[in-house]
């Protein structure tokens, strides 16, 4: 999973530090506000790889002391800062750039150099979206499209293909405000352009902001996962009852799952040992994300009078 999640931010990461180049040399000299917020939009991006490349490798350090679980959160974080940037900085500066072009227009001194940068920054593009598309589609296995972004979590996938295809949408957007611009010779249709590029980075961001926001507060395995634990619980002989089941994403390949169950009366601790280190051997090679498992042995009576615990609470007993 880290692999394909690399392979896809190297292919980003390249394709856009050699677009963002070409694309603001073209704004120099030709004046096309679309051009610079498509060059801002592509050093944003180039930037946010880099952020999500750093983030792959601190969630790489093995579990100490103060993270017993491990860093596996931190992509994460990253991947929500990087959310955050391409709104503020990408949708931002291109929204104000497009809005200063309306106010102070400034006509494109050159078309053809306009259509070769675009044409170049479309094949470049082209190649990173078709890596991401690929290594996404690989990485959803069972599940559609949208589904796989809703309950996908590597968001190093989703982003840089959300990132990608927000690109290659503000490429045709910006094709055609020069297009426009060069057939009527109304200046305004490049502002224009560069303002709409704005909004679908903004919209890009405000979507991957509350994908990410869920795993950094921290979801639950998927459901297929979940039922497969359930499966091996129930087919235990010793547990009479499946009080709940809850796990938690510590990472994109790292899961933690707690079990409370209600075992038979009338056999000794021992038999629940054995029965419990059974469990943690059939639980962990279910699915190899899940790394820790913990099972507590409880009445299914007292665990229905305990009830679910409120947020900064414990049950009585607990500390």
């Amino acid at each position: 999973m880290a692999a394909s999640s690399k392979k896809v931010i190297y292919a980003a990461l390249a394709g856009n530090t050699l677009i963002a180049i070409t694309k603001f040399i073209a704004a120099a000299l030709t004046g096309s506000a679309a051009m610079a917020s498509e060059g801002i939009h592509s050093l944003v991006d180039t930037g946010n790889q880099g952020l999500l490349l750093l983030g792959l490798k601190r969630a790489e350090r093995p579990a100490d002391e103060s993270h017993p679980f491990g860093y596996g959160k931190e992509i994460y974080f990253w991947s929500f800062l990087v959310a955050i940037l391409i709104f503020a900085l990408g949708a931002g500066i291109s929204i104000q750039h497009g809005i200063h072009s309306l106010l102070h227009p400034n006509p494109i001194q050159d078309f053809l150099i306009n259509y070769i940068v675009l044409g170049l920054a479309v094949l470049f593009e082209g190649v990173a979206l078709t890596i991401a598309v690929k290594e996404f589609n690989k990485a959803r296995g069972q599940f559609e499209f949208l589904d796989a972004i809703k309950y996908g979590k590597d968001p190093s996938l989703f982003v840089v293909l959300f990132e990608d295809s927000a690109a290659m949408a503000g490429l045709m957007v910006a094709l055609l405000g020069v297009f426009l611009t060069e057939i009527t010779g109304n200046v305004y249709y490049d502002g224009i352009a560069s303002i709409l590029i704005g909004v679908i980075l903004a919209i890009t961001a405000i979507w991957l902001a509350v994908e990410t926001k869920g795993l950094l507060i921290g979801e639950s395995a998927n459901r297929h996962v979940i039922a497969k634990i359930r499966k091996a619980l129930d087919a235990e002989p010793n547990i009479e009852h499946v009080n709940e089941i809850a796990t938690l994403h510590m990472g994109p390949a790292y899961v933690i799952a707690t079990i409370s169950a209600d075992f038979r009366d009338g056999i000794g601790s021992e038999e629940v040992e054995r029965s419990v280190e059974r469990l943690d051997v059939q639980i962990r090679a279910l699915d190899m994300r899940i790394k820790r498992v913990f099972i507590e042995a409880q009445a299914a009576a007292g665990h229905l009078r305990a009830g679910p615990i409120p947020p900064g609470e414990t049950h009585p007993g607990q500390s």
